[in-house]
């Protein structure tokens, strides 16, 4: 369907071209990126980002996790602004939009505004939220965690990579330890644009997504110990293999998510074996599991299953467990309101929509505690996000964009019952 051409529009061409700017930083081979949380090469996408905001006439602030926050002034500056963003921080084998796209939606948002002399009631902004994917530093989405006060700054700044080194020392090696306190910064209404990861909207020939919930989510580590020793001499009886009992465990999961499917996912995502020697049978495995559903008392079963299950699975191969979770947040719901913000302005636009419900974990869903959230979906080729071969169609990209400007042009421009009571008594 075509779009209305009364609308305002982003500028789709420039929306492009700063996504594949971006993409630069960190390319790798096969078309993707690696962007590892504050990492060099985070830091440098932070910095054209940084540079891009100041050159669209934006005051930008960086929090004490990081966060960062362009500001386009309002018409009533001391009202609370709306917000959009997402991250730049990517997998070992991320896409070039994964996150990103909703960082630079929020840019090019402001810059529109700026090209067509369009003045807001309220400021708006672009924010980029640190650690998003959780690769580098687990749990994922500490940033906007610790700003919704969800984790504490201490626990934030804690979180510890492979090599020991913390968020709190990165961000002041790579100069983004802010100043700006956390909890501190009120926001109207938060939307956060992002690409499907996953092949619905595809397959149905949708282009908008109207996002209504997010899955709930559990992460675990699993370390199971047992006795490494010679492959040869030792007789299968008396062996006591960790990766036996893990491959058990993998098994297990995946049985999990079937029982309760269609609604739940269970992925064993990580396997780490030790001491990893051909002609040595494993002392020690370490795995981590992810379970998400819709349901919270889905998700409470599948805990109660997989504990059984390990507890078990540890007894049978006389092998020591310690499973502890590591990350929990329950199925979010997002503000009605801003939800029909964002089907309007589809509709608005003549673009096509279904409502559907976030299988992964995004930002918006920790801001979604502390203020009216929604997100706007847009296609990607196959379904395949996390993976080098990521992709998407510049008309989809553009279109969420164009969504993205309508909600928050609309929220942009609420003023508070005061402001209204004031101005019908002026006008009577």
């Amino acid at each position: 369907m075509a779009a209305s051409k009364t609308e305002p529009k982003i500028n789709g061409d420039r929306l492009w071209a700063s996504l594949m700017e971006m993409a630069k930083i960190g390319a790798t081979p096969k078309g993707g990126v690696c962007r590892l949380t504050l990492t060099d090469l985070d830091k440098q996408g932070r910095d054209l980002f940084v540079q891009w905001c100041e050159q669209a006439g934006c005051t930008v602030k960086v929090d004490q996790m990081g966060n960062i926050f362009a500001r386009r002034p309002g018409r009533n500056n001391h009202l609370a602004p709306v917000g959009t963003g997402s991250h730049l921080d990517s997998q070992p084998t991320g896409g070039r939009f994964d996150g990103v796209y909703g960082v630079l939606a929020g840019l090019e948002v402001i810059r529109t505004l700026n090209d067509l002399g369009l003045e807001t009631e309220r400021p708006v902004e672009a924010s980029v939220w640190t650690n998003e994917e959780g690769s580098r530093f687990a749990p994922a989405m500490v940033g906007s965690g610790v700003y919704a006060g969800v984790f504490s700054l201490e626990y934030g700044h804690s979180r510890t990579d492979p090599q020991g080194k913390t968020i709190g020392e990165e961000l002041k090696r790579i100069g983004y330890l802010g100043t700006e306190p956390m909890g501190n910064r009120p926001v109207h209404a938060f939307f956060e644009t992002h690409i499907e990861q996953g092949p619905i909207l595809e397959h149905e020939g949708q282009t908008i997504g109207v996002v209504t919930d997010a899955q709930g989510q559990r992460w675990y580590e699993l370390l199971l110990t047992g006795q490494d020793s010679h492959a040869g001499p030792t007789p299968m009886p008396v062996r006591r293999d960790a990766l036996l009992g893990a491959a058990r465990v993998i098994q297990l999961v995946n049985e999990i998510g079937l029982a309760h499917a269609p609604l739940a996912v269970s992925t064993v995502g990580m396997l780490n074996v030790f001491p990893n020697s051909r002609n040595v049978i494993p002392g020690k495995v370490f795995l981590t599991v992810d379970f998400r559903c819709p349901d919270n008392a889905e998700l409470l079963q599948m805990d109660a299953e997989l504990r059984a299950g390990v507890a078990k699975i540890a007894a049978q191969g006389r092998l020591e467990q310690d499973l502890k979770q590591i990350f929990q947040y329950d199925c979010v719901h997002f503000d009605q309101s801003c939800v029909q913000m964002v089907r309007e302005g589809a509709q608005r636009l003549g673009y096509s929509t279904r409502d559907i419900v976030s299988g992964a974990g995004h930002d918006a869903c920790y801001m979604s505690q502390v203020t009216p959230t929604a997100m706007i979906f847009v296609p990607c080729i196959g379904g395949i996000s996390h993976n080098e071969i990521e992709d998407a169609k510049p008309e989809w990209i553009e279109a969420g964009a164009n969504v993205l400007l309508q909600a928050m042009l609309a929220k942009a421009n609420e003023l508070p019952e005061v402001f209204r009571s004031s101005e019908t008594a002026a006008l009577a």
